[in-house]
Order: structure tokens, then sequence, then C-alpha cells
């Protein structure tokens, strides 16, 4: 295992234990508001401590990204650290288990090390750059479907930008018609680790951060499939809007929501 994916590793599988140890103890867990329908918990916060610790312990100089912490600006640019401590916060405090931690390094730009923790599976899906992606140890690979028809594809509500619900159920609508069903499941790292392990056979969504999607993309790519924004190009990780599946399956998914893009959607 590459030695940054390690303490990738590590850290994830230590703030898991602390997401876990407080599911099992909602009275403890204290949330707040930082908008419309975004929350945070004490847990997001101490989960997040616990990596962030992890990693400058390893690592002083990189630079570190987190949903909660906002920018850590370290010596060495090449190295950025991107973290979602608990992908699934709505889930976790409505005692729906299933979240998980989310952890990206980025080396010179490119997506290099990846980490998506399920604590209450115990489910570990790794990637580094080049080498594929793994489930607890095995490889995994997305499943190679030829067509929507039979598929089965992930998504979640634009729950944070209903500006964009019009268009969002036009797509679903499209999509569901041709697909064997949909799942939202509520957390968009789970829904992209299950695309890379064959669980789903594409993912769809609006307005993801790119905390949210880091680890999942590079999942994705070393499982053998593709990620774009919802115009096919490589604007997502500014967009927030992404589309991800094999070749073919992909490719239905744009054609079917292009009709409903409009200049906010189309970037």
């Amino acid at each position: 295992m590459h030695p940054m994916l390690n303490i990738a590793v590590r850290a994830a599988r230590s703030a898991g234990n602390v997401i876990a140890r407080s599911f099992e103890q909602q009275d403890k867990v204290e949330v707040e508001s930082k908008g419309i329908n975004d929350f945070v918990t004490n847990i997001d916060k101490q989960a997040e401590q616990v990596i962030v610790d992890a990693i400058q312990k390893a690592y002083p100089d990189h630079n570190i990204i987190g949903e909660e912490c906002g920018v850590i600006n370290g010596k060495d640019q090449d190295y950025q650290w991107i973290i979602d401590p608990l992908d699934g916060t709505t889930n976790f405090v409505k005692g729906i288990p299933h979240f998980a931690v989310s952890i990206a390094l980025k080396v010179k730009g490119k997506l290099d090390q990846a980490v998506i923790y399920d604590p209450i599976r115990g489910e570990l899906f790794t990637a580094s750059r080049g080498k594929g992606a793994q489930l607890n140890g095995f490889r995994i690979r997305v499943k190679s479907a030829k067509e929507l028809n039979g598929s089965v594809l992930a998504t979640g509500f634009p729950f944070k930008h209903k500006q964009h619900t019009d268009a969002y159920l036009n797509m679903f609508k499209t999509l569901f018609t041709k697909t064997s069903d949909m799942r939202r499941a509520g957390s968009a790292a789970l829904d992209l680790a299950y695309l890379a392990a064959g669980r789903v056979d594409g993912f769809f969504e609006i307005g993801l951060k790119p905390w949210d999607t880091a680890a999942g993309e590079l999942l994705v790519v070393e499982a053998g499939g593709l990620v774009t924004d919802f115009v096919g190009g490589h604007n997502h990780a500014k967009s927030g809007n992404i589309v991800a599946g094999s070749t073919k399956v992909l490719k239905e998914i744009l054609k079917d929501i292009r009709p409903y893009l409009g200049d906010a959607l189309a970037k």
C-alpha cells in the first residue's frame, strides 16, 4: 500500500471509530445549521480533527481542505488533502446507518489517493492512481452495462439547490422510465464507491462540493468508469454537477439529461 494511502486509511478508521461510537449515543450529538438544509454536528468536527491531526503528524507541510475546517495552508503546494469527515450527516442525525468518511489526496493537481470508509458496515474502499480500486483489499470494477435498460442508477436530490427542482425532476423522470430502478441513499461518497464496486450502474447529482466527490471520483476511474460534468466535460469539481458510470451508461445519461440543463447547469 502506498505510504500516503496508508496514512489516509488509518485516519479514516480513527474518524470512523469516533462516528460509530457516537452513532450509538445519539443523545450526545449536537446539531447546528450551517445554512438552508445544511447541518453539521459536533461529531463531524471531532472526526475531522482526528483526520487533520493524523495527516499533519505524518505530513506537516501538506495542504488540507476540509468541509468543516476550510483551507489549512501548508508549505508544500504540490500536496492537497480533501476531506469530508462525515458524508451523510443527515442520515447520521436521523439514525439511518448510511454514511462514510471520505479522504482524497491530490498531487500536483491530480487525484492520487482515495479512501471512503463506511464505519457501520466496516467497508473500506481504496484507490491509488494507476493501481486500481479495492474494497477491503479485493479488486473492484465498474459494471460494464451497455444500456440504461435494466440498470440501477444512484442519485441525490438537489436539496441545497431547490431552484433546480424542476430540471432535476425532468431528468429523473426521463431516466427512471428507462432504468430498472433508482436509488437515493443520502451519501454521494458511498454512491460513487458503490458504482466503483458494481453495486449500481451510474450516478448523477447537482451541486456537490469537492469533498463530496474527490475520493469517489478516483475510485470510479480506477475501477474502469468515467466521471464528467453534465455536458461530458471536466468541470464537475467546480460546477458540482456530476455524472459517472461505464462509458456507455454515462453517454446515455448525458444524452437524456441534455434537454433539461439550461444555462445554469450546462457548465
